[in-house]
């Protein structure tokens, strides 16, 4: 394993997806299980694709971690979809993480609303409840986290969540992840928690794994902090830790 830092972003680059998952998991566990231990339940996020599935189902196995106590959200959803239907974000969850742990709650995004507002408004009620412990999250190949691709990523943004549309390069990653057959089939609206909402957590675990997304990486690392590569604000959030393996940062050793 390397050590790294940039800004207040603490890095750790593993050899492999199993470890970078185990190590992720670990650190997500014990932020956890320090939240339960101070004020007896605990507040969580998580990302819905492929790239979390390593993080999750090693987190789903922690030892000495009471669920009952912790309320679960997720942080984006399609717009369109049918309730049920198995791209969206909720099926990812109700599939396989929550399949193996008993939460006090999961609250998801309906996505399929005819009501957008008064969905936005239900949601942001409910994270508005307590404090976020933690958000564990990824970057997607256009530097985008949740669904704040650049074109409406706002580090200043008012809102918890907000409608929004996905750009060319977040559909086709959708696609790339196996998740639609083609460009056409992927919605081009979502409802994503905002920047604020996610940075709002009191620790962030980031986990980004594959050779597709060393360019976003690099971008991430190396970039000015700005919304044109909105996984940037990362690097400002005081109690971050990102997770890479081999293949996500080779980048940032090349000449």
């Amino acid at each position: 394993m390397k050590t790294l830092a940039t800004d207040h972003l603490a890095i750790e680059i593993h050899p492999d997806r199993p470890a970078m998952g185990k190590a992720a998991a670990a650190k997500a566990a014990s932020i956890l299980r320090n939240a339960i231990g101070q004020q007896g339940s605990a507040r969580l996020i998580v990302a819905s694709a492929p790239s979390q599935d390593e993080l999750l189902e090693n987190l789903a196995a922690a030892p000495d971690l009471d669920w009952s106590v912790v309320t679960i959200f997720h942080m984006d959803e399609y717009l369109g979809l049918p309730a049920g239907h198995p791209a969206t974000f909720r099926a990812y969850q109700e599939s396989g993480f929550l399949t193996k742990i008993r939460p006090a709650a999961f609250h998801g995004i309906r996505g399929e609303s005819l009501d957008i507002d008064s969905e936005c408004e239900r949601y942001a009620a409910l994270l508005a409840e307590a404090p976020i412990d933690l958000v564990c999250m990824g970057i997607g190949e256009n530097g985008h986290i949740a669904f704040n691709d650049p074109p409406v990523a706002d580090f200043n943004d008012p809102l918890l969540i907000k409608p929004v549309t996905l750009d060319a390069a977040c559909r086709l990653q959708q696609v790339h992840d196996g998740c639609f057959p083609d460009l056409d089939s992927v919605p081009t609206r979502a409802l994503t928690l905002t920047c604020p909402a996610l940075m709002s957590a009191e620790a962030v675990v980031c986990v980004v794994p594959g050779p597709r997304k060393a360019a976003a990486i690099r971008s991430t690392l190396t970039e000015p902090i700005h919304p044109s590569c909105p996984a940037t604000i990362v690097r400002l959030h005081p109690h971050a830790v990102l997770y890479l393996e081999k293949d996500s940062a080779h980048l940032l050793f090349s000449s």
